[in-house]
């Protein structure tokens, strides 16, 4: 049960909250314990609300999972967690995450409140819509930026929010691409939004957000606000890093058929892995040392 339980909760997925440590890190506050332990908090708390999120979307979906032959070894799906288990563990986990959430920060818990609202929606409604399903995603990643900045209240950079939202597009409509490819005459199955996008459609809206996010990326690093906030020229140093990530991750979905799973794609591929490593170790220098 606990391993079911487990399971249900996809803590793989938790890889996604480390976005909150962003405004720790580019607000010079890394070494700040305060600040840190307060991030970490917000940052587990964000876990146990993503977790809620994903059991509501296996409810919901388990009528649709136990027809498909992969997702119905699923917990919900093959019976194996009861539905009523399910209510509960998302209502407890959803509770719990909001009045501790409260505790910690009110700026912070409204932040929370938003994303877990927008999240129910796009469960119910809005990933039936094309495009906005992926914008809503996007949304969510920066709602993740957004709150670790605000727990420990400083400022939210227009930077960090047009950077994470470009990224996190990218990646979006890469994994919309490489499902409806990877899956052929089974992907509306798989997801029914898949037969409102086509191979060639993706193909345009990636080369859109990858010049977009490269562009803006390469404006941040040389911006006199970033210079004379960081104290160094040098910030440039770091966008051989962003263009090889990116760069990487087209290669895993046009050439090596990857890229279902971002979460899992940056974890387990090497490169990206040593790459992503590489950048926050720069990062790290030039905004502390240098």
């Amino acid at each position: 049960m606990i391993k079911d339980i487990l399971i249900l909760m996809r803590p793989h997925q938790w890889v996604k909250n480390f976005l909150l440590f962003a405004g720790l890190i580019f607000s010079q506050n890394l070494l700040h314990l305060g600040m840190l332990e307060k991030t970490f908090f917000a940052f587990l708390l964000f876990c146990l609300l993503s977790s809620s999120l994903y059991i509501f979307n296996d409810i919901g979906d388990c009528e649709q999972d136990k027809k498909h032959p992969g997702k119905a070894n699923r917990p919900l799906a093959s019976g194996r967690i009861k539905r009523k288990t399910a209510w509960i563990l998302f209502l407890l986990l959803a509770l719990i995450s909001l009045i501790l959430s409260f505790i910690l920060n009110s700026n912070f818990f409204l932040v929370a409140l938003i994303y877990l609202v927008l999240s129910l929606f796009y469960t119910l409604y809005l990933k039936h819509i094309v495009i906005i399903d992926v914008m809503i995603i996007s949304l969510g990643f920066v709602l993740r930026a957004v709150a670790g900045a605000v727990v420990i209240g400083v400022e939210i950079s227009s930077w960090l929010i047009v950077c994470t939202t470009l990224l996190a597009l990218f990646l979006g409509f890469g994994k919309r691409r490489f499902e409806l490819v990877a899956l052929e005459a089974e992907a509306q199955k798989h997801r029914k939004i898949l037969s409102e996008y086509s191979p060639y459609f993706l193909d345009q809206l990636i080369s859109v957000v990858t010049a977009s996010t490269v562009v803006a990326y390469a404006f941040y690093t040389l911006s006199p606000e970033i210079e004379e906030k960081f104290g160094t020229k040098n910030m440039d140093l770091t966008i051989p890093f962003v263009l090889y990530g990116i760069f990487r991750y087209l290669y895993l979905i046009h050439q090596k058929e990857k890229g279902g799973s971002p979460t899992k794609t940056l974890l387990t591929d090497k490169p990206i892995l040593v790459n992503i490593i590489l950048w926050l170790i720069s990062i790290f220098l030039l905004v502390y040392y240098f």
